[in-house]
């Protein structure tokens, strides 16, 4: 489909490079999105919303000049790259603009288009979901369910003569659990979502969800709290790729590491691993949360070997960061909407799987912590230093998963973990999210094989 423009975006590109300028890009965007809330049983929040603007940048200097607007006329976008060029010094206007491909992503096989649902059929997912929670244990008090979909048509035109339009889909949902018992407080979480339809529920029914977050809240109840110290670990490829989005992955943006803000600054070539781990960054695998044909500013999603044999290999780069290391974009320019500058992001990111077995890799420790699933954490980028929540953990007793504990957390340096993983299974399991940077927000998926690790920080009780 065809994105309408009842404007020359040519002439608006020219009219932004006036004064000078390496390289001018527009980009356009029509969104259409729903968001359901069922909270305190009963739906807090319907809200379904169109909207629809552009975005215009000018490069100069390896610097950005960055406008937008919801004025789509052309006398408004005239008005708007006469600012944008205002911002370049250089008084050397570009030739005449013409252009030169124009390319419409195939996009991916949607079989239920959200577009084409009901509302009341949306609702009617979250209240399934709700009430299966609330029915599961008399101990759950609270339960949030939310649905999310979204349609974005984009557009990037540029000076190089290149446009390019792409239409993707997205949806997400996810059940939080609250149960209590006693002065015993444990919250159950679990997601899904992706770049498709409500097919989505074919595999994955809302009630699924909620009996897979009030099963977690439920058995955290009875689990003991973790023991703390330096202990072996084992990282389930259902833990979700929490350490490898937080711990390696922002530190492989080109933006971060040309800043100094990296641990992983200056380090193409050097060994940062083990020779066990190969990370990768690939936007091209079907239905992940964080897949595309294009980024979004008009370079093509691929696939990128960071991390090879635990040799650091490349960055993640948008035009600009590409630009200065004079290289090119590995398709990782990414934007929360039309309101914001591109900028190095993460789309799916995964260690790749190894050649163990994951139930050999729990058989090698005596005694240990598995982790099942991750929560949440933070990481410093500058020196790789981060700790991270265990969301559902169980001892390992003479090779064996024994008894859940609660309350555990992973503390270390990405480096050094990086460094010291012994053990790679040959499983690989995804998890979702939506990843914060610069205020804004961009879907994502990361994932991991089973890893172990030898010895890491444990939080917990310290006897």
């Amino acid at each position: 489909m065809d994105f309408i423009m009842d404007f020359d975006p040519f002439k608006i590109l020219k009219k932004a490079l006036k004064m000078g300028g390496d390289f001018a890009d527009i980009y356009m965007e029509e969104t259409i999105n729903t968001s359901i809330i069922c909270e305190e049983n009963k739906i807090e929040k319907v809200i379904s919303g169109r909207d629809r603007g552009l975005g215009l940048r000018v490069i100069f200097d390896f610097k950005t000049a960055y406008a937008y607007t919801n004025d789509l006329t052309e006398k408004g976008l005239l008005e708007l790259a006469d600012v944008v060029s205002k911002a370049v010094k250089d008084g050397k206007a570009k030739e005449d603009l013409s252009l030169v491909k124009k390319e419409i992503a195939r996009g991916f096989f949607i079989k239920t288009p959200s577009s084409g649902v009901d509302l009341l059929k949306k609702v009617l997912l979250v209240k399934k979901a709700n009430s299966f929670a609330r029915g599961f244990d008399k101990k759950i008090g609270q339960v949030k369910a939310v649905y999310g979909d979204g349609f974005r048509q984009m557009a990037v035109v540029n000076s190089l003569g290149q446009w390019l339009e792409e239409n993707r889909t997205g949806i997400l949902f996810l059940v939080q659990v609250v149960a209590r018992e006693g002065n015993v407080v444990q919250t159950g979480y679990e997601s899904i979502g992706g770049v498709m339809g409500l097919e989505i529920f074919e595999m994955n029914p809302p009630e699924k969800v909620a009996e897979t977050a009030a099963k977690r809240a439920i058995l955290m109840l009875r689990a003991r709290k973790a023991s703390g110290g330096k202990m072996p670990v084992v990282l389930s490829s259902e833990a979700g790729g929490t350490m490898i989005h937080e711990a390696v992955g922002h530190g492989l943006e080109a933006d971060l590491a040309q800043q100094g803000l990296s641990v992983y600054s200056g380090k193409v070539g050097a060994k940062i691993a083990s020779p066990l781990i190969t990370v990768i960054d690939d936007a091209t695998i079907p239905y992940k949360r964080g897949s595309f044909f294009f980024d979004d500013e008009g370079s093509l999603g691929q696939k990128t070997i960071l991390v090879e044999n635990g040799v650091l290999k490349n960055y993640m780069y948008d035009r600009l960061s590409a630009m200065k290391d004079g290289c090119k974009s590995t398709g990782n320019g990414r934007r929360g909407s039309y309101h914001h500058r591109p900028i190095p992001r993460m789309t799916n990111t995964m260690i790749a799987p190894g050649k163990s077995s994951p139930d050999e890799i729990i058989k090698s420790l005596e005694k240990g912590l598995f982790v099942k699933k991750m929560g949440g954490g933070q990481v410093n980028t500058v020196n790789g230093d981060f700790v991270f929540e265990v969301t559902e953990g169980y001892l390992i007793e003479k090779g064996k998963i024994g008894e859940p504990v609660r309350g555990a957390t992973l503390t270390g340096s990405g480096p050094e973990i990086l460094k010291n993983i012994d053990m790679v299974g040959f499983d690989l399991g995804f998890g979702i999210g939506t990843c914060g940077k610069d205020a804004q927000g961009v879907p994502v998926s990361d994932a991991q094989p089973t890893l172990r690790i030898p010895e890491i920080v444990v939080g917990g009780e310290v006897k």
